[in-house]
């Protein structure tokens, strides 16, 4: 399917419908079964209604603690992610206002979407799960500064990350788009953008993942283990490495490397050893998509857990708390928890 479908040209609800039949999005459960479950239908509403709530004009959220265009991404893509119509649905105005200020904090010399490497991967993720879903044409009120389409600014923001590994001996990522050396965090976010702009038909040269990849071989143990970065940390015990470097190799189409079984070994082994976690938040975002990219069946049994952690860890206004702000909090135990709906083109398997 066409990517850049003009949805107004058929009804809202069927345009949703055909856009994600044709870009062959999952029936809620990936075998027949039962629809989302009760409890987890509750968790996203409420998280979904914080994040509404607190959302200002200029299209970031009060939540506290990080803010920049990857924080108003993961945001974003909770909305996107209920299945909702985000053009006309419910939340159609908090995607469109998420969307202005991520495209309006790009920089239009060199792409970068805000202050370092995490933000850009997290925004361009974003940007890649919106295009072709949100019609640019009532993005913009005729006022703003900084305008493009999604799919200009989601092109900017891929040279902009092919530029930025050029430069870099590893063929990672770092904080800095100047960076020389790398680190499997920063990486993984820039890298799970690329692979999502990739299939959302923006071209990304094969030998730009190859390199990435490559990067990500070398920095996985035999044990499965995941090093952060070269000279600056060892192989330990971080299910957040170990989850991205599976979901990367998942992504990219790599489940034929020893690397792939080693790091998804590691993390169907532990199923219930999560909670060491110094950012559980930022382990649990990964996880998910590891698992459910990696082994369905050990997806449903860690996501029994997930769903009774969310739970027991929600408060009152919808919110989930992390040292890093109740924002990212949130945003990224929600999505998390959106592996169950299945409508965002990065969670297909």
């Amino acid at each position: 399917m066409n990517r850049l479908l003009r949805l107004s040209l058929i009804t809202p609800t069927l345009a949703w419908v055909v856009l994600c039949t044709s870009a062959h999005a999952q029936l809620p459960n990936v075998k027949i079964g039962e629809v989302v479950p009760r409890d987890v239908r509750e968790i996203y509403d409420r998280g979904m209604q914080y994040l509404a709530t607190t959302q200002t004009e200029d299209g970031t959220f009060k939540g506290g603690g990080e803010q920049g265009p990857g924080v108003t991404g993961l945001a974003l893509m909770v909305f996107l992610a209920s299945g909702e119509d985000p053009n006309f649905g419910l939340y159609s105005n908090h995607v469109r206002k998420a969307l202005r200020s991520i495209i309006g904090q790009q920089n239009a010399g060199t792409g970068i979407l805000g202050s370092s490497m995490y933000h850009h991967g997290f925004a361009m993720l974003a940007l890649a799960e919106a295009y072709g879903t949100v019609d640019d044409r009532s993005l913009w009120t005729g006022n703003e500064p900084n305008r493009r389409t999604i799919g200009q600014a989601l092109e900017l923001a891929v040279r902009a990350a092919i530029t930025s590994q050029k430069k870099n001996s590893y063929g990672g990522w770092r904080y800095s788009p100047d960076s020389t050396d790398a680190d499997t965090s920063v990486s993984g976010s820039v890298l799970v953008g690329l692979l999502a702009a990739r299939n959302a038909g923006i071209e990304v040269p094969d030998e730009v993942l190859d390199r990435a990849i490559t990067y990500y071989t070398k920095m996985t143990s035999d044990s499965g283990q995941v090093a952060y970065a070269g000279g600056f940390g060892g192989f330990d015990e971080s299910i957040a490495r170990i989850s991205i470097a599976t979901l990367v190799y998942s992504v990219a189409r790599r489940k034929d490397l020893a690397q792939f079984k080693a790091t998804l070994g590691y993390l169907t082994q532990r199923l219930e050893n999560n909670s060491n976690q110094s950012w559980p938040e930022y382990a649990r975002y990964y996880q998910a998509q590891a698992l459910f990219q990696g082994d369905v069946e050990a997806w449903e049994k860690w996501n029994k857990l997930l769903v009774r952690q969310l739970k027991a860890a929600q408060l009152a206004d919808g919110s989930i708390r992390s040292s890093q702000g109740a924002t990212i909090g949130t945003a990224m135990s929600m999505l998390a928890l959106a592996l169950n709906y299945r409508f965002l083109p990065i969670y297909e398997r």
